[in-house]
């Protein structure tokens, strides 16, 4: 007879134990140790034998712990003969270093997917994925799942959409951004922005009418902030009423949240629990977190069952 597993890495406790209770299936919390030289140890403390093994694993700070940790517990189900292992990964690490952007330069997207094939990954399900060419990048089934049900639903409920516009903060995510306006049957524009180093950007121009408009502005996710609060503060330059924004990851490193709290152009950040928050920015109310963990429960439910999860990739 089949059975799932369901084991937790360290980086997502809070959504492991939501998707855990959307499922009714015991969560397995994995013995992991560092040595003292900061080798990481994990021991799987349950028999996984023939069982149908699903990690869930953000590869979020500190990353490159989080990745190897997320490879050494795939490593251990191999070896204690698990019938399949699939990588729950909400957030995946290194998904902007998915081409080489200048001579001499890695491609970290697709060592990142070599690692997790070799590891013995079977299966790799994960969210609102970068660029979505990542997913040649395996030989193994894999399944890009979007947050966009959830914060349009939050959206809807609390945004009025008669007077409301769809911004991409930049031409690489119109596709996106369509998506969305389509959705919300609304007017799109776009930020002209032009990057000048890695975590560097000034906006430039607007394109599109935004004048006397309440602005949304939508990405994949949130890193330092530079960028979408210059872009706020664009829109509002350009006579934008409120101005909202919304992405999928919230990594915020530094100087993140000090920038969301003190830009006056931002109402409010929507944004889910792939990645979670930091005290810091729990104490900041402009900052709104949704749960994903039933896209996500129901994503590995139809999984196990062998059903169609297409439906949860729109």
């Amino acid at each position: 007879m089949r059975r799932i597993v369901l084991v937790s890495g360290s980086s997502i406790p809070y959504l492991s134990k939501k998707i855990s209770e959307f499922l009714d299936v015991p969560l397995v919390n994995p013995q992991i140790r560092k040595f003292a030289n900061g080798e990481i140890y994990c021991e799987i403390e349950k028999n996984v034998r023939g069982a149908d093994v699903f990690v869930l694993q953000s590869t979020c700070s500190p990353v490159n712990d989080s990745l190897m940790e997320l490879l050494i517990i795939v490593d251990a189900l191999k070896r204690a003969s698990a019938n399949s292992i699939t990588a729950v990964i909400p957030h995946y690490g290194y998904s902007r270093q998915d081409r080489k952007a200048a001579p001499r330069t890695p491609i970290t997207a697709k060592l990142v997917a070599d690692l997790l094939t070799v590891a013995g990954t079977s299966r790799v399900v994960t969210m609102d994925l970068h660029a979505g060419q990542i997913q040649g990048f395996f030989n193994i089934p894999f399944d890009n799942i979007f947050a966009s049900p959830v914060i349009l639903d939050y959206v809807r409920k609390n945004i009025p959409p008669d007077n409301l516009v769809c911004v991409s903060p930049d031409a690489g995510g119109v596709e996106r951004v369509r998506h969305y306006a389509k959705k919300l049957t609304t007017e799109l524009a776009m930020i002209d922005k032009r990057r000048t180093g890695p975590n560097v950007a000034e906006a430039m121009n607007v394109v599109g009418d935004v004048k006397g408009k309440d602005c949304i502005i939508i990405d994949d996710m949130i890193d330092t902030a530079g960028t979408l609060v210059q872009a706020a503060q664009a829109l509002k330059k350009n006579g934008a009423n409120r101005v909202y924004a919304a992405a999928t990851h919230a990594i915020f490193s530094d100087p993140a949240i000090t920038r969301i709290a003190e830009c006056e152009a931002l109402e409010a950040v929507i944004t889910t629990d792939t990645i979670p928050l930091s005290a810091e920015g729990k104490k900041l109310s402009k900052i709104v977190v949704l749960s994903t963990a039933d896209i996500l429960a129901k994503a590995i439910h139809r999984t196990f069952n062998h059903d169609s999860v297409s439906s949860l990739f729109i």
